[in-house]
Order: structure tokens, then C-alpha cells, then sequence
């Protein structure tokens, strides 16, 4: 046998052991699925406590532990999902375990207030209770988030790129960012009230507001610490300054820039609950708002997940973006 193909079949043997391959942390996610099915249907609830034949969280395990044990067994011959997954294992496990630990407290054990710290069956139930709403509120919320991020990132990127770029830009609207910019978006309401004449309106003014200051300082700093010998050589080789700002500025400030639209991400998050809060009849943090009024806690902690699960979506969306719109940076940029 020649040391050719003596090669070829210890591959082939490599490749054949690397397809099965067993991971510990790929079965934590199981452990913490089964342990927190067998508390919520071994452990009866407490006496006093009320609605407790909701199925809707366990149904939710069940799920779960089907979910979980099909991605251990794919793991076995993916090696990038086995890598991934194993990654999360101990997380997602922790999770499980964390979502006991509520379960014993609140349901089982009723060691707090039922009126303000509900089962996790009742939060559950709100999801399929008011599916229609929520789903409604999340569209309202998502229309209004999307426009005012839009306006206040284009508004933004260009006085960033002006404060960064011309001297005279910078000598008069950066006095006017150092300012405004640090003033909550919030503190407008009273004004955006009175300025727009719907309050969809002013919540879109309240949104861009909170987007356009994160927007405008990163750009600005990103563009003002790309490196002078970059535009030097661009000019010898008969670039101009229009060639020079879009070309090398705002490529090379765009890390900067995608950060910022992180921070005005999460920001504006803000800026729309509290806008929903005060003069809309629709979205997120109306419903919030509207649930609590009715001293129905359950609904606002489901209210509460999902503005947490819509944010993650955004802001993970951005990443995806972000990775593939600046893949040639990779290695450069730490992220």
C-alpha cells in the first residue's frame, strides 16, 4: 500500500469519527427541561393558589423536551451545530432551571403575593388568552419603531457625517448635540404632544430623537479617528473629497456606525414604551401600561417577555446585518 492511500483512509477514518461525536453540555438543556416537567407535574400546587389547572406551561415543556432532545441527536453528526449548542448548553439549561425555581415560588410553594407575582402558568396562558391583541400591539409597535428609527438614522448619519467631516458643520451643530443629545427623549413628551397632532406621531418624533443622537456621535467620532495617511495616499492617487468621505471615511467609520445603531436599537426601545404609555391606543407599552392600570399582573409580565423577545429578534437581526455588510473588516474590528 502506497503512503498516498495509507493517508486517503486515515481521512477517511478522521472524517467518519468526527461525524458521531458526543458532547456533555449538548444534554444539560435535557436535564433542565426534565427537571422542570417533573416539578411542575410530581409537586402539587398550593392550596390557596388560584387558576391552578392551567396546562399551557407544561404543555410548553413538553415542547421543549421534544425540541431539545432533537437537537442532541442532531449534534451527534453536525459538528456546527454541536459546537453552537454545546456553547448554549449551559445556559439554556440554567434557564430551565431558573424557570423551576420561579414554578417552586410562586405555584407550589406560595411564597409571594399572588396578586403581583403570578404562577408561570398564568403568564402563559396570557399568550394564547390574548394572542390576537398581542399580535396586534406588536405590529402598531412595529411600525412606529421602524419609522422612527429610519428617520432618525438618516437624520443622524447626516450630521454625523457633516460634525465629523466639515470643520464649519462641526463648529455649529456640535454645540447643539453636546446639549440636546443628553436630554432623555422622554422629557419631549409634553412638547411632541402639543407639536404633532396625533400621538403616533409624536411617538415617531420621540423614537428618532433617541436615534439620532446615538447615530450622530459615533459617526462623527468613527469618521474624525480614521487615520490621515489613509486620505493622503487616496489623494495622491487623484481622489477628491467627496471620494475621500465615501470611500475611505464612512467604510472605515461604519463599525462605529453599526454600534451606534445598536445603542439607538435599544434606546428607542425606550422612547417607545414610554410614547405608548402616555397617548396611544395601540403597541407594546400601551398594553403594558393598560394591564397594569387593571391590576392584571400576568398580562403585563407577558407583555414585558415579549418586548424582551422583540428586542432580541431587532438587535440579533443587526448583528446578522452587520456581519455580512462588514465581513472584509473581520479580523480588524474586534466584535
Amino acid at each position: 500500500m502506497s503512503k498516498a492511500s495509507a493517508l486517503t483512509i486515515r481521512e477517511k477514518e478522521v472524517g467518519t469519527h468526527r461525524k458521531v461525536d458526543f458532547q456533555v453540555r449538548t444534554i444539560l438543556p435535557i436535564f433542565g427541561v426534565s427537571i422542570a416537567l417533573a416539578t411542575d407535574a410530581l409537586i402539587p400546587a398550593h392550596a390557596n393558589l388560584k387558576y391552578a389547572n392551567l396546562p399551557h406551561y407544561r404543555y410548553f415543556l413538553y415542547g421543549a423536551l421534544g425540541v431539545t432532545l432533537l437537537l442532541a441527536l442532531v449534534a451527534l453528526l453536525s459538528e456546527k451545530l454541536r459546537e453552537k449548542y454545546s456553547y448554549r448548553g449551559a445556559f439554556i439549561g440554567g434557564t430551565f432551571l431558573f424557570l423551576t425555581l420561579l414554578n417552586l415560588i410562586t405555584a407550589k410553594w406560595l411564597l409571594l403575593p399572588q396578586l403581583y407575582f403570578p404562577s408561570i402558568a398564568r403568564i402563559f396562558n396570557v399568550f394564547f388568552e390574548d394572542s390576537k391583541l398581542i399580535l396586534t400591539c406588536i405590529e402598531s409597535s412595529l411600525l412606529l419603531l421602524v419609522k422612527g428609527i429610519l428617520i432618525g438614522f438618516i437624520i443622524g448619519l447626516s450630521c454625523g457625517i457633516a460634525v465629523g467631516w466639515s470643520k464649519k458643520a462641526n463648529y455649529w451643530i456640535y454645540p447643539l448635540i453636546r446639549i440636546l443629545g443628553p436630554i432623555p427623549s422622554s422629557t419631549w413628551t409634553p412638547l411632541a404632544l402639543v407639536v404633532f397632532p396625533t400621538a403616533k406621531g409624536a411617538a415617531i418624533f420621540l423614537i428618532a430623537f433617541g436615534v439620532w443622537f446615538q447615530i450622530t456621535i459615533l459617526t462623527a467620532s468613527g469618521i474624525q479617528s480614521v487615520k490621515k495617511a489613509y486620505f493622503e495616499v487616496a489623494s495622491t492617487l487623484g481622489a477628491n473629497d467627496l471620494q475621500n468621505l465615501f470611500k475611505i471615511a464612512v467604510p472605515a467609520a461604519s463599525p462605529s456606525i453599526f454600534l451606534g445603531f445598536f445603542n439607538a436599537t435599544c434606546s428607542s426601545f425606550v422612547a417607545l414604551m414610554a410614547a405608548e404609555m402616555i397617548g396611544c391606543k395601540s403597541g407594546l407599552g400601551w398594553y403594558v401600561n393598560w394591564q397594569k392600570t387593571m391590576l392584571s399582573y400576568p398580562n403585563v409580565y407577558a407583555g414585558l417577555i415579549v418586548v424582551a423577545v422583540f428586542c432580541y429578534l431587532l438587535v440579533t437581526l443587526q448583528f446578522k446585518v452587520r456581519d455580512r455588510l462588514l465581513s472584509w473588516q473581520e479580523g480588524v474590528v474586534k466584535w
